[in-house]
């Protein structure tokens, strides 16, 4: 009895001990820096900075960690504050730099910009920038500006032509996906029809394209984050591309989506792997390490199809082109629809595999691609079918000239824009629902549209009110 008892009041010594401990490391721990909340106070303290940073980089962060406290609460959590790395490593440009802020920045002496490009990022994480300069997102904005019928769409068709709003579809739409071509005002701070932008695609004032927040987003860049289906989500969602839909309809989405919480994300670049995960995310089939490939940021690597075009071609043309033609020769360019893999289609689909093999056999894996690659070619034979009777309209001159409200070719459009590339999509990625009843299902429908029309227009020889 009284060895239990001097027990008892043993714990209960140690746990006042305790206590006051924990209640004294509460109010001191932050003294070295961490965070600025003392949370038995609940209030916001100065952030004070000890780290092997010159007196400028500690000045950006002290004084950020008042005026915005959340850009230093996330840099806190990221990578670059462990490594010492800090605002002035990726804002400060030199004095000849195009994007240098003209006006100045309070409280700093260095030049600074509120612009990030690539060519920072390239400084320290030049393999990935260089991969992602041969890849399709590099083509994201350039290639939406090089087409006049973009511009159409977004300024003429959607904004109306409105001197004063005609370009808000593109600021709040589509640039905030592809990227936008960056223009500065006259003391080189963004206009507000370019930037903010998140965009894949984003052209820089200093010849660089890409935009690395756009899946690690600002400013704690996780690599967690661009691991999970989320990062890709945010724009391979919708009627046109609905590859997150499409994605959580798969059972890798399935199996993500009741047990994904408990995967690793956080493993070292090229370590990430089964058992990590029990189920392909998007980074994993289109960047991760495998048997045939490295880690890679040129998601068009694996790809063996063009799947967003009209009529889906095979991946023959190597490496993407647009951000080169921007860089080194200030063009904006329809880039390289057809880039891939620089070794050819066959090379791409091999890769792609590979990254199978860690859960399915070889029989599963080519009978999945063998019946996915001939629902790639059946949509191929629709779309044969709409032109030649499109073209045969246009000769005798039956096609209205707005195209948006002309039923034939908006159908058309549908035919390959919304449903064609659903079907493609949703039978390549395991998706059945969009590849029958949001994909082919239509397709077949709108087939039948076209053929009415057509068929309509030949024997009246005219273009129906």
């Amino acid at each position: 009895m009284r060895v239990v008892k001097k027990c008892q009041s043993l714990v209960l010594v140690v746990c006042a001990v305790l206590g006051s401990l924990s209640a004294q490391t509460h109010k001191t721990q932050h003294n070295g820096g961490g965070t600025s909340v003392n949370n038995a106070m609940d209030v916001q303290l100065p952030l004070k900075t000890f780290r092997n940073l010159g007196a400028e980089a500690k000045g950006c962060i002290e004084c950020h960690a008042k005026e915005t406290p959340g850009i230093v609460a996330d840099w806190k959590m990221s990578r670059h504050a462990h490594a010492g790395v800090s605002c002035i490593d990726c804002h400060s440009v030199t004095k000849d730099s195009p994007m240098l802020t003209m006006d100045g920045h309070h409280g700093s002496k260095i030049p600074i910009s509120v612009l990030v490009s690539t060519n920072t990022c390239a400084k320290c994480h030049e393999k990935e920038v260089e991969e992602f300069r041969h890849s399709g997102h590099a083509r994201g904005a350039v290639q939406v500006f090089a087409k006049q019928s973009m511009r159409d769409l977004m300024r003429l068709v959607e904004g109306r032509g409105h001197p004063d709003l005609g370009r808000a579809p593109e600021a709040t739409g589509c640039i905030q996906c592809h990227g936008s071509i960056i223009k500065l005002d006259k003391h080189r701070r963004p206009t507000p029809e370019t930037w903010p932008t998140y965009g894949i695609g984003t052209a820089f004032p200093d010849g660089s394209v890409g935009n690395c927040a756009s899946c690690h987003s600002a400013h704690k860049f996780s690599l967690e984050e661009a691991r999970k289906p989320a990062a890709c989500a945010s724009c391979h969602l919708g009627p046109d591309h609905p590859d997150i839909e499409i994605y959580n309809n798969s059972m890798h989405g399935h199996i993500f989506n009741a047990e994904g919480n408990k995967w690793n994300f956080d493993a070292a670049p090229g370590t990430w792997k089964v058992p990590d995960f029990r189920a392909p995310t998007c980074a994993t089939c289109h960047m991760s390490g495998n048997s045939k490939s490295a880690v890679t940021h040129n998601v068009s690597r694996r790809l063996k199809w063009n799947l967003f075009m009209p009529l889906s071609e095979l991946r023959t043309g190597g490496y993407e082109t647009a951000s080169d033609a921007f860089k080194f020769e200030n063009k904006i360019t329809h880039g390289n629809p057809l880039a891939g893999n620089p070794q050819g289609p066959e090379a791409a689909r091999a890769e792609m595999k590979a990254g199978c093999m860690d859960c399915h056999n070889s029989t599963h894996i080519d009978n999945f691609f063998t019946m996915a690659d001939k629902n790639i070619l059946l949509y191929n034979e629709y779309w044969k079918e709409a032109v030649k009777m499109k073209e045969e309209l246009a000769k005798k001159n039956l096609l209205g000239k707005d195209m948006w409200a002309d039923e034939f070719q908006n159908t058309m459009y549908h035919l390959w824009h919304h449903e064609g590339r659903r079907m493609r999509q949703g039978g390549i990625m395991g998706g059945p629902d969009f590849s029958h009843w949001h994909g082919v299902f239509e397709v077949q429908q709108d087939i039948r549209k076209l053929r009415k029309i057509y068929e309509k227009r030949l024997k009246t020889n005219k273009i129906e009110d």
